[in-house]
């Protein structure tokens, strides 16, 4: 069961794309492209509204080799937060911190990259290429939303492919 406090990352209405190093998302409501780094990246697949950030925290601090501080969470979730990544907006709890002073408290104690998310909104010639996103195999095919994508099976990673 999800607590309501715990932080969902948000599927829907997303292409995502793994690559080395880095997870590329691609929010077809908005057409913006984020791409997140690998620790911000492990954050947000964590977030699967079952897990506390504290959890998270160990969790992600298992993943990495290292241990990783409730702060380090909370910095990810405050950026996931602005890039609309999560289901709902969960509040950062830096304890009266600004932002800065939490990357300076924890830049210097972590030898693990701190989670950075870069993000852009997407050319026009981008979006037209969304039309062969979909959620389901239901979403494509000549006598669906998408109509315009020949394809007729939904892939993997969001797109409609024969």
């Amino acid at each position: 069961m999800n607590n309501p406090q715990n932080p969902v990352a948000r599927k829907t209405g997303l292409v995502i794309q793994d690559v080395p190093e880095e997870v590329l998302v691609y929010d077809t409501d908005t057409n913006k492209a984020h791409c997140l780094n690998k620790t911000a990246a492990m954050i947000w697949r964590s977030c699967d509204g079952t897990r506390s950030v504290p959890e998270i925290a160990k969790y992600v601090g298992s993943l990495a080799g290292e241990s990783v501080t409730d702060d380090f969470v909370w910095l990810a979730i405050d950026q996931l937060n602005e890039s609309d990544l999560l289901e709902k907006q969960v509040a950062a709890d830096f304890k009266g911190l600004s932002r800065r002073d939490v990357i300076k408290r924890i830049g210097l104690g972590s030898m693990i990259a701190l989670p950075v998310i870069a993000s852009l909104v997407a050319p026009p010639t981008a979006r037209a290429a969304a039309s062969c996103n979909c959620n389901n195999n239901a979403e494509c095919g000549p006598a669906t939303p998408n109509a315009g994508c020949p394809a007729a099976t939904c892939n993997g990673s969001g797109r409609c492919e024969t």
